[in-house]
């Protein structure tokens, strides 16, 4: 489980409350072009899943109409995140169907609305994991909107604030956001790479960040996939000392490829031993079950291990762990929309975005199938113009 997953599982446990492809910009009529706002609903064609044991088919959906808030996007492309699979199959529970999966969107601005002044048609924008908050609890004052009180509404597999439309994802041909969780995306990126950016970039880079990871500090990422090797690029980037972490020798070559310094096979005694004591920052990134007491052995004095990977079961940690060299252990749940738009500019600037396969929609139970048995370096991309 992802910790997106775990951001899942918040809003549902918090949210009672809240009970053809679009023409291309080029050649919309005018008048919708420059139109400041839409009073009719905009249709949609994507993927969804129907149930829990169906593969995802196609789907026809309406957005809203365009809102003096809002900015309608033609989705270009959306990643594949692991959650997307957990959520379509109701591996956590209380999934919502019809459900079009998908929150990590990169897209070209329709339209936009009347009071928007950020986007205009024709820019390159991107939507993540949320799309609205209560904006007034603290939380949401801090821009840390990814731990609003009263939960965040997310982008799929969720409601929207009424309380009764189900929000739907980036598997489908366009989407319609308040511009508040709208980002600007530097359009001579490599878009198609910058997607998983939304999801598995901002997940690293926000404890990374809210750790002070820099020159000077020995940082270890558990876990080579999606997380795992933007946490590298991330760590390596910021002027740490990086190594990768595994229980596979297979990885080592990549991980080197990526930045990493070392690598240690968890398997191997005396590589555990040699880096005892040793690092600031552990990034776990780790979704599969694992001895937490493994990891924490290898922090330094005041060390911190960084959550971001969720196991499927509890994970037992004795005390002992944390009183020696007065470890912490800390979670981390995406980033909120401030921090991801730093995220971006800077990846933008250092040129820095993921490994992708780009996929058409067609193929995304494939992809599914893939994902699941690992067989993916390192994020499924969807043309939306397949």
């Amino acid at each position: 489980m992802s910790l997106t997953g775990h951001l899942q599982i918040i809003w549902m446990e918090n949210s009672s409350a809240h009970t053809e492809r679009l023409l291309s910009i080029q050649t919309l009529p005018s008048s919708l072009r420059n139109a400041k706002t839409t009073s009719i609903m905009i249709s949609s064609k994507a993927y969804a899943a129907l149930d829990s044991k169906t593969p995802l088919q196609p789907y026809n959906l309406s957005r809203r109409s365009v809102g003096p808030n809002d900015v309608h996007i033609e989705i270009l492309y959306c990643g594949v995140c692991h959650s997307d699979l957990h959520q379509a199959r109701n591996e956590w529970g209380g999934s919502l169907y019809p459900m079009v999966p998908g929150h990590e969107i990169v897209g070209r601005v329709v339209e936009a609305g009347s009071q928007v002044s950020r986007f205009k048609a024709g820019d390159i924008a991107a939507v993540g994991v949320i799309v609205d908050s209560c904006r007034h609890c603290n939380p949401c004052k801090q821009d840390l909107e990814q731990y609003c009180i009263e939960a965040p509404t997310v982008t799929y597999n969720g409601y929207e604030r009424d309380g009764k439309t189900l929000s739907q994802g980036g598997y489908s041909t366009n989407i319609v956001t308040n511009q508040h969780f709208v980002l600007r995306v530097d359009p001579g990126s490599d878009l198609k790479a910058v997607a998983p950016l939304l999801c598995a970039g901002i997940t690293t880079w926000s404890p990374l960040r809210h750790l002070k990871v820099g020159k000077g500090m020995r940082v270890a990422v558990a876990g080579l996939g999606g997380l795992g090797h933007m946490g590298l690029k991330f760590a390596v980037s910021l002027g740490a000392e990086v190594t990768l972490i595994s229980t596979s020798h297979e990885k080592e070559k990549d991980a080197r490829r990526l930045g990493a310094h070392n690598f240690i096979n968890v398997k191997d005694s005396a590589a555990l031993k040699k880096f005892n004591c040793y690092f600031d920052v552990i990034l776990n990134t780790i979704s599969a079950p694992h001895d937490y007491k493994t990891y924490l052995d290898l922090l330094t004095l005041n060390g911190t291990m960084a959550i971001v990977g969720l196991p499927p079961e509890a994970q037992t940690v004795s005390p002992f762990s944390l009183l020696t060299n007065r470890r912490s252990i800390m979670g981390s749940c995406i980033g909120g929309i401030k921090e991801t738009q730093e995220m971006l500019d800077y990846c933008a600037a250092n040129n820095i975005v993921s490994d992708v396969e780009v996929i058409p929609m067609q193929q995304i139970n494939e992809a599914f199938e893939r994902m699941q048995k690992g067989d993916v370096r390192y994020r499924f991309v969807i043309d939306l113009a397949s």
